[in-house]
């Protein structure tokens, strides 16, 4: 084993992502990373900072979380108290882009608790972590290595892929994997080697032509070239939803409401009706989100007298200070091309 070790700790040190923001907040990690970054961080405790990251990652690419979402949180909720003493709806507003809110819920919520029942810090172990909103097993094993430099061995759908091959394992359950992962866990050095097998998972031994020829456990591995016996399908059953939005403006306001439905929860959006007398249509335009494949048709109307239970009125200008759906985001911008092409 100790040979499987230290080949993908040479990789890692050759080829690993070093440098993304949230490897670096350690003092020993602050060698591989830029200036910039330094100077955005310095105020940010590690396990925080990679618990954010976690997070986000969850659901989302990292580039996308890198260049628009991760510095941005951030310099709006430096701390755990801070998260915690913001509104909900400013919460939603920093998260707003990235999707699946019950995420960013779940930051708040246990944001508050770790103020209320941890004097302000995440709990370092694993047991606590797995207690708090929106932490699972593997959030929790990577929180506990990279936040609080931990022996914690963790399985996420990179490292699935990885140990599958590795040791031959069809169809293995979570339970199976997370116990490979833990004998495959090199003691002297998880932090770098887990993310390497991440790393591997994301740039080498991918779901589909997986490049066999550059991985650092070719030698070792039991599935070389043979790799897609041992790749770990992922089936989505999607649900077709179709939706009508209204833009309604109301004497020169537009009239959203909060979501009470479990899309978009507490976020604003536009209007969800049957008809409306005096409406056009404007637009339509197709979303993805979690099992559902959205269509939605866009229609305009302006009606001074128009009223609607729980209805709240803005202005343009107070739009963008507000937590929009995705769909009220689209539709936003079919309302806009229409005004424009008048």
């Amino acid at each position: 084993m100790e040979q499987i070790h230290q080949s993908i700790l040479k990789w890692y040190e050759n080829n690993g992502r070093k440098a993304l923001p949230w490897r670096t907040l350690h003092e020993k990690f602050k060698i591989h990373a830029s200036k910039e970054h330094l100077d955005k961080l310095k105020n940010i405790h590690p396990a925080y900072g990679v618990y954010i990251s976690e997070i986000m990652l969850q659901q989302t690419q990292v580039k996308s979380v890198l260049q628009n979402y991760y510095f941005q949180f951030l310099n709006q909720f430096d701390s755990l108290e801070k998260l915690a003493n913001a509104s909900e709806d400013k919460v939603l507003k920093a998260w707003q882009g990235l999707g699946y809110y019950t995420r960013a819920r779940n930051l708040h919520k246990s944001a508050k608790i770790c103020v209320n029942e941890f004097n302000s810090m995440l709990p370092s172990n694993v047991q606590d972590l797995q207690k708090l909103p929106g932490i699972g097993a593997y959030s929790a094993g990577a929180i506990a290595c990279f936040g609080f430099l931990q022996n914690e061995a963790f399985v996420d759908a990179n490292i699935k892929r990885v140990l599958s091959r590795f040791y031959k394992l069809e169809n293995a359950s979570l339970k199976v994997l997370f116990q490979k992962a833990k004998e495959f866990l090199n003691h002297s050095n998880s932090f770098d080697h887990n993310q390497a097998l991440l790393d591997i998972g994301a740039l080498v031994c991918l779901p589909k032509n997986a490049k066999c020829q550059i991985c650092p456990l070719l030698e070792f591995c039991g599935a070389k070239f043979d790799y897609e016996k041992y790749t770990i399908k992922k089936k989505i059953a999607y649900e077709n939803l179709d939706l009508s939005l209204y833009v309604v403006l109301k004497n020169n306001q537009f009239v959203l409401q909060k979501s009470k439905q479990k899309l978009y929860f507490n976020m604003y959006n536009f209007l969800e009706l049957k008809n409306h007398k005096n409406a056009i249509y404007i637009g339509k335009f197709k979303h993805s989100y979690t099992k559902y494949k959205i269509t939605a048709e866009v229609f305009f109307a302006q009606d001074d007298f128009f009223e609607i239970k729980n209805e709240e009125l803005f202005t343009y200008e107070q739009l963008s200070n507000l937590a929009l759906s995705k769909l009220a985001l689209k539709a936003l911008e079919i309302y806009k091309k229409y005004i424009h092409a008048l």
